[in-house]
């Protein structure tokens, strides 16, 4: 009988033996890193850093929770890797959502609105994730990771205003870097907004107010 420590560590099906199509192949170490990273995002948008269990995490990926901690040490230490995923990835992400929407204008008002944090990729579909960063700045653990990620978003957004200004979509007058920190503002709280404001379109209000602030012409 194999010990449980010699178990632990496998997901169900390395530790269910061979199968009909003989055994299972192990995952790298950089392969099971990003299966745990993957799960992990899904985990935190969904309950937010604080609430997040390591478990639920660990239950995703099919493995044990130490395995978790062996990989990443602790729960800030996997969130500040989500987050650096997430930043990393969103510059391209920004990139292929411009090819599918067109003028900078129309992305920023698929972005905002409802639909845009349906998306599987782009700033939308990291609200939650962003939210939480933004609400973790002064936090010791996930504080330093939460302060360079919302830099590097804001830095990659106001390169998408610039873009738009060079096609005449953003205001010529627009400065980019504080607009891009309105922006990263704006689809950080969004959650805050959703818990604290009155049911009405509250949401549709500040996408619509937001765009007249950047959108070239008349307001």
């Amino acid at each position: 009988m194999q010990s449980a420590g010699k178990i632990e560590g496998k997901t169900a099906g390395e530790t269910a033996g061979k199968t009909a199509a003989g055994p299972r192949t192990r995952l790298t170490a950089g392969q099971r890193r990003e299966s745990i990273l993957e799960a992990a995002a899904e985990v935190f948008a969904a309950a937010g850093y604080r609430a997040a269990k390591m478990s639920d995490v660990a239950s995703r990926v099919g493995v044990t929770e130490p395995v978790i901690f062996q990989n990443f040490g602790s729960k800030a230490a996997l969130f500040a890797a989500v987050l650096e995923r997430v930043t990393t990835g969103s510059h391209a992400e920004l990139d292929a959502l411009a090819g599918e929407h067109g003028p900078v204008g129309d992305l920023l008002a698929h972005i905002l609105g409802p639909a845009g944090g349906e998306d599987r990729h782009g700033p939308g579909a990291h609200r939650g994730i962003l939210a939480d960063a933004a609400a973790l700045i002064a936090d010791p653990g996930a504080g330093e990771a939460a302060t360079g990620a919302a830099r590097v978003i804001a830095g990659h957004l106001a390169g998408l205003l610039r873009h738009g200004q060079a096609s005449g979509d953003i205001r010529p007058d627009l400065d980019p870097e504080p607009a891009a920190w309105l922006l990263l503002s704006v689809l950080a709280t969004r959650s805050l907004r959703a818990a604290a404001a009155p049911p009405a379109d509250v949401e549709a209000a500040v996408a619509d107010l937001t765009l007249r602030t950047l959108r070239a012409g008349p307001a």
